[in-house]
């Protein structure tokens, strides 16, 4: 099991470890970070190794619902260093430490969900509340 502290993310923090004797199987729980609309969630995300990996990026999906513009309604993780970004270098703690990222630094410019980056762009006051119920 490891367990971070998010760079400037105050409280929030992640732990992160195999699911019973499965090392190609991990589970992580991420605590919904202070300055955001997810404060006081908790969400769990599923990562999935490939037998190729740190060659290949580990599969990264989110468990608990969440309204983001880069995360879509079957749980994908829109995430450049999960996909062209990915480099054998990269630990599955740093991509853990970005996916804690995303909710006080959205990237709309980038939506895996157009609607809600749109929401999130122009109508906050929507936005946030929209967010916090999920």
């Amino acid at each position: 099991m490891i367990s971070l502290q998010g760079p400037a993310e105050g409280p929030s923090h992640l732990s992160a470890g195999p699911v019973s004797e499965d090392m190609f199987h991990w589970q992580a729980t991420i605590m919904g970070p202070s300055d955001s609309p997810f404060t006081g969630g908790l969400f769990l995300v599923n990562i999935h190794f490939p037998l190729d990996y740190p060659f290949k990026p580990a599969k990264v999906s989110f468990r608990t619902k969440v309204f983001h513009p880069n995360i879509n309604s079957n749980s994908s993780i829109c995430l450049d260093i999960l996909k062209e970004q990915w480099s054998p270098a990269l630990t599955i703690s740093k991509v853990l430490l970005s996916i804690c990222s995303l909710p006080t630094d959205p990237n709309p410019n980038d939506p895996l969900v157009p609607e809600i980056a749109h929401m999130y762009k122009t109508d906050w006051a929507k936005y946030e509340p929209t967010a916090c119920e999920t």
